[in-house]
C-alpha cells in the first residue's frame, strides 16, 4: 500500500513509499483511510526535530488527524463495515502507569506510552490503517467532509474539560473567554466556547481574510492588536491560550483576572526569554489565578469532541479546510501558505 513515510530525524526523508498493508489482531478495525490532517506536529517530524519508528522499523508512518471506513470489524464489537471512524493517537504505556490504567492515558506519568505517527506506532498516512476497536471513535455519517477535524477538537474538548474542572473548585460562573491564536485548535476552541453560551473573543494577527470571517460566523468577537491590551479590555474570566508564543502568554499571564483560570495547548520554542515571574506569581496567589497545561485527549474527550462536531455548523466547519491535496502531492500539504487554516491530505 502507499503511505506517508519519513526517517525519525532525518530532514528532508518526507516521501510517499510502498509499505506493508495492516496485518488486524483479532480485536482491531481494518480500516481504509480516507484524509489525514497536517498540523505544526507534522511539519515538525518532517523537519527531523523528532520522531521514532516502530522497533524493527526504519520508517515511520506519518499522521496522527485522521479519518477512515471501516472495513472489517471484530464480531461484537460496536462496528461494522462502512462506519466512519476516527483512531485515537496515544496508546498506553503496557506496564501502565496509574494513570494509564484508568484510560486517562493523555495523563501517562511515565512517558512509556506511544503515539500513532509520532511515537513507536505507524500513524494513519496509509491507504490502509488498523487499529483496536477500543480506541477508535464512530462518526455520524453527515461528517464524512469534515470528520477529520475530530482530533484537533479532542484537544480543546479536554482543554475545555480542564477549566471546568478546575474551576468547580469554588463557585464559578464564567461569562467571556479569549483565545489568543485563530488557527484549527483556536477556531475550534472558540467553537465550543460559543457553544457553552459565552461571550467568545479570538485574538489574532489578521485584521482580515477568511479567519476573522470565521469568527464572526460563530457570533464571536474578532480582535487583534496588543494581547496586554485586549486582556485589559475584555477581562475574561478564562483564556485558551493556542499560539505558544511566549510575548502573547506572558501578556495574558500577568493581566488575568481574579480566579481567571488559563489553559495553555499551544507549544513554545524554548530559549532564553525576558519574563517578569514575580509580578504573575503575586497576581496568582493574591487572585487565585489558575494555570494549566492541556495535551493529548483519552476516549471521553474523542467521544466529547465528536458531539461537538455534530453539533456543529457542517458548512462553517468545511471552512476551516482551506487545502485539500492528493496524497501523491503531499509535498504540497507541507507547504505553508497564507491564509491556509487546516490542509487535508486525501488518501483515498
Amino acid at each position: 500500500m502507499r503511505a506517508l513515510t519519513v526517517l525519525p530525524l532525518s530532514k528532508d526523508s518526507l516521501a510517499v513509499t510502498d509499505m506493508p498493508g495492516p496485518t488486524p489482531g483479532p480485536g482491531d478495525l481494518l480500516v481504509e483511510g480516507i484524509a489525514l490532517g497536517v498540523c505544526g506536529t507534522d511539519h515538525e517530524i518532517a523537519d527531523g526535530a523528532y520522531g521514532w519508528a516502530p522497533e524493527g522499523a526504519e520508517r515511520l508512518v506519518l499522521g496522527h488527524e485522521s479519518l477512515g471506513r471501516v472495513l472489517q470489524a471484530p464480531e461484537g464489537s460496536d462496528f461494522a463495515e462502512g462506519d466512519l471512524v476516527v483512531g485515537i493517537v496515544r496508546m498506553p504505556d503496557t506496564v501502565p502507569c496509574v494513570a494509564c490504567a484508568a484510560g486517562e492515558w493523555d495523563m501517562c506519568r511515565n512517558g512509556e506510552y506511544t503515539e500513532h505517527g509520532i511515537k513507536q506506532i505507524h500513524g494513519f498516512g496509509s491507504q490502509r490503517w488498523s487499529i483496536p476497536a477500543d480506541h477508535a471513535v464512530k462518526l455520524d455519517p453527515s461528517l464524512e467532509k469534515v470528520g477529520v477535524l475530530l482530533e484537533p477538537t479532542t484537544v480543546v474538548t479536554k482543554a475545555w474539560e480542564q477549566v471546568e474542572r478546575i474551576g468547580a473548585r469554588a463557585t464559578f460562573a464564567p461569562k467571556k473567554v479569549l483565545v489568543t491564536g485563530a488557527g484549527p485548535i483556536g477556531l475550534l476552541g472558540a467553537l465550543i466556547g460559543a457553544q457553552k453560551g459565552l461571550d467568545v473573543y479570538v485574538l489574532d494577527r489578521p485584521t482580515d481574510g477568511l479567519k476573522p470571517e470565521l469568527v464572526r460566523e460563530l457570533g464571536a468577537t474578532y480582535v487583534t492588536g496588543d494581547v496586554v491590551e485586549q486582556m485589559q479590555q475584555i477581562a475574561p474570566d478564562v483564556v485558551i491560550e493556542a499560539t505558544g508564543a511566549v510575548p502573547v502568554i506572558s501578556g495574558v499571564l500577568a493581566n488575568n483576572v481574579p480566579y481567571g483560570i488559563v489553559c495553555l495547548t499551544g507549544i513554545s520554542a524554548p530559549k532564553e526569554q525576558e519574563v517578569d515571574l514575580g509580578h504573575i506569581n503575586r497576581d496568582l496567589v493574591l487572585d487565585n489565578g489558575v494555570v494549566v497545561g492541556s495535551v493529548n485527549a483519552n476516549l471521553r474527550h474523542y467521544q466529547g469532541a465528536a458531539e461537538v462536531l455534530a453539533k456543529a455548523d457542517n458548512p462553517w466547519l468545511e471552512r476551516l479546510i482551506t487545502r485539500r491535496v492528493p496524497l501523491e502531492k503531499f509535498a504540497e500539504a507541507f507547504e505553508r501558505r497564507d491564509g491556509d487554516v487546516k490542509v487535508v491530505i486525501d488518501l483515498a
